[in-house]
């Protein structure tokens, strides 16, 4: 009999644990995206192609970092939180944040969002993030470096490549400085395809849109920042050289 109670409870334990993972499976799935919200700009700083702003809610005294925006001190602005970040040091401003969220833009309220800016939610508002190319650029002059890969390459063989050290010659068509300890170039060689992602590196050395570098580094797939933000391939603490 007392065996018989045992396995009963037992099983009993057993379904709550279900039931309780279901539960979370179904909240999971019926999560919403995070929600617009609006402050009053207190403070605007521009560092490089970044804009961080200081915001009061109503709630609370906020800071956020995202694209250059022109937006000015008393103007209300809408924006979704982003990626949040603590202690964070901006060296172009010389200032460490308590926190900070970086967002995908940066928008007065009722005017149309900033051309090129990022849905809610979207996992390339992470700083450095890949995304499409912005500019129009002439490739045609890239060469693969000896022994090296092209940017379509990498991208294609990229679970091949994990972990292996490789060589890349491409354009920057993107550049962040200084986040997260690191800069960011987004990398084109003209290998993609029309409207493909370009590739991520970060890095200590620095570079501007248009300039040719010479990519040296190692492949890193499933990179996971947290809060969302995932990277399924990216070229880390790379060596790059101006050419």
């Amino acid at each position: 009999m007392k065996r018989h109670f045992r396995v009963v409870a037992v099983a009993l334990i057993f379904v709550s644990f279900l039931i309780a993972a279901v539960g979370e499976v179904r909240a999971a799935e019926t999560a919403k995206p995070a929600a617009q919200q609006s402050g009053k700009v207190l403070e605007v700083l521009q560092a490089g192609s970044y804009t961080y702003v200081q915001l009061d809610t109503g709630k609370e005294k906020v800071w956020l970092a995202g694209p250059t925006s022109q937006v000015k001190p008393g103007e209300r602005v809408v924006f979704v939180p982003g990626m949040p970040m603590t202690g964070f040091e901006s060296k172009t401003l010389r200032r460490t944040f308590d926190l900070v969220y970086f967002v995908g833009s940066i928008d007065r309220e009722g005017a149309e969002p900033a051309k090129g800016a990022l849905p809610p939610g979207h996992p390339q508002t992470a700083p450095g993030a890949g995304g499409t190319v912005v500019a129009k650029m002439d490739f045609s002059k890239i060469t693969k470096p000896a022994g090296g890969k092209t940017v379509a390459e990498i991208i294609q063989e990229k679970k091949r490549l994990s972990g292996k050290k490789v060589a890349v010659r491409g354009k920057v068509v993107k550049f962040a400085a200084e986040i997260m300890g690191k800069n960011w170039i987004h990398l084109n060689d003209g290998t993609l395809k029309e409207g493909g992602e370009d590739l991520t590196i970060t890095t200590k050395a620095e570079a501007k849109v248009g300039d040719t570098v010479l990519v040296r580094g190692v492949v890193v797939t499933d990179k996971d920042l947290g809060s969302g933000y995932h990277y399924a391939v990216i070229i880390e603490d790379a060596q790059v050289t101006v050419e």
